[in-house]
């Protein structure tokens, strides 16, 4: 697998991501954006500035304009962007990738490039015909507007006890002088930026990851506990009890309130429960499915003018910016909390909780994992199949989605349904009319822990 994936660019530093590489990515985005303004920043990793650096040399030799923010989480880097009103960003991450690996966020016109896009500027940097000119690059402080749009953006809290797992990524730049700011009490974890992350790996999606953070926050009494990843725009929310709460099941909280204000579209991703666009629709407003993928989520949410975006990997979209921003989306929990003076765990009471399975992730090469869709689709073609991002299955009481990774040789499964047995069945169906998908897939089913 190369370096260009589907919503960005990634890989091992030293081997696959390298210097020249990174400067050859600036002078292909920078013959683009024909000398106009960039904005570039980056994460902590050890290998940002080194990569951030060469970049920035390519987009100059192409005649850009780079305003270099410096180390920011990337919601502050998209920030800065949108009020600069710049014609291109890039973020130096590999977001929650391991602490070796590194990669590139970019945008055009404040979206993100889509996968023809891609492929094109691989493409460029191959040939090498890139365009010459006379750029600059200057250091501004995009930081500090940032917190100060936050701070005003919310109504001032004071009564939560709230702990904060930074993970030692960019989140302990902005999280806790904005909550503390806004009055919260907040207590930090890890909050010394270290790009070899020593305390735990910087992907908060991961249960056994927030194990410190759930831990705290009982023995606190805390309110909530809020954990981010490497760079800053994903968070996971641990309730009151110490549970991790579902990325999907705390969206329709916020897609309620949001829609109470303001009725339209909510962009979910293919892989969230059921729970999330049936809680829309009862609150007012208009489902949207999309491929699984920050780029896929934020380019619609962008495209049809909605006001709320959410994806199970725990990013939150929102139009105020113009994406997803994983502190906007703890600002407005918080909030949430303090106006209903009730838990998180006693409004997600409210939610339904239906049984389904994690991601189930079975080793395939790509051509086999492509024929096990095909027969898949044609195994179910009685059944509404939707091929928005892999094979989804809607079963009526429940749904079966397979997926070809686009990263690794994996075929990725998930299933859901209204109650454990019938989830299990479910996936006994699945198995047993797709030999080809039971010869990889060994093991009993899931039944969603009920």
């Amino acid at each position: 697998m190369g370096i260009f994936k589907a919503c960005d660019i990634r890989g091992s530093y030293g081997t696959d991501l390298t210097e020249p590489v990174a400067c050859r990515l600036g002078q292909a985005v920078g013959t683009r954006l024909r000398q106009q303004l960039v904005v570039v920043g980056g994460d902590v990793r050890l290998s940002t500035p080194a990569l951030k650096a060469a970049l920035i040399d390519g987009l100059v030799a192409a005649g850009c304009r780079v305003l270099d923010v410096g180390t920011v989480p990337t919601p502050a880097l998209s920030f800065a962007a949108a009020r600069l009103k710049a014609a291109g960003s890039v973020m130096v991450t590999a977001s929650h990738n391991p602490p070796g690996d590194n990669g590139f966020k970019l945008t055009f016109g404040g979206r993100p490039p889509d996968e023809p896009t891609l492929v094109a500027i691989e493409q460029e940097m191959a040939a090498g015909a890139f365009s010459r000119g006379h750029g600059s690059v200057r250091k501004v402080d995009a930081l500090s507007a940032y917190q100060v749009f936050l701070a005003r953006r919310f109504a001032p809290g004071g009564r939560l006890h709230v702990v904060v797992d930074c993970g030692n990524g960019c989140a302990a730049l902005t999280a806790p002088p904005v909550l503390a700011r806004l009055g919260y009490q907040v207590e930090t974890l890890f909050g010394e930026p270290d790009g070899r992350f020593p305390n735990r790996p910087p992907n908060p999606a991961v249960a056994p990851n927030l194990s410190a953070l759930r831990r705290r926050v009982v023995e606190a009494g805390a309110a909530l506990g809020l954990a981010y990843d490497g760079d800053g725009d994903r968070v996971a929310f641990v309730d009151e009890l110490g549970r991790v709460a579902e990325s999907d099941r705390v969206a329709v909280l916020l897609a309620q309130r949001i829609l109470a204000r303001r009725p339209g579209d909510v962009i979910y991703d293919i892989k969230c429960s059921s729970a999330l666009p049936e809680g829309v629709r009862r609150a007012g407003g208009t489902p949207v499915m999309a491929r699984s993928g920050y780029a896929f989520i934020k380019a619609a949410l962008l495209e049809r003018g909605a006001v709320f975006g959410a994806e199970t990997s725990g990013h939150f979209f929102f139009p105020e910016t113009a994406g997803d921003d994983a502190l906007y989306a703890s600002c407005f929990l918080l909030e949430l909390l303090e106006s209903e003076s009730r838990s998180l765990a006693q409004l997600l009471e409210e939610v339904p909780r239906y049984p389904i399975t994690p991601d189930i992730r079975l080793p395939c090469p790509a051509d086999e994992a492509d024929l096990i869709l095909e027969k898949l689709a044609e195994a179910f073609a009685g059944y509404p199949v939707l091929r928005l991002d892999g094979v989804r299955i809607d079963l009526g009481d429940g749904w079966a989605l397979a997926r070809r990774s686009v990263t690794e040789a994996l075929v990725t499964l998930r299933f859901e349904a209204r109650t454990g047995p019938r989830l299990a069945e479910i996936q006994r169906l699945v198995r047993e009319r797709v030999p080809a998908l039971a010869a990889i897939w060994p093991g009993n089913e899931w039944n969603g822990g009920n």
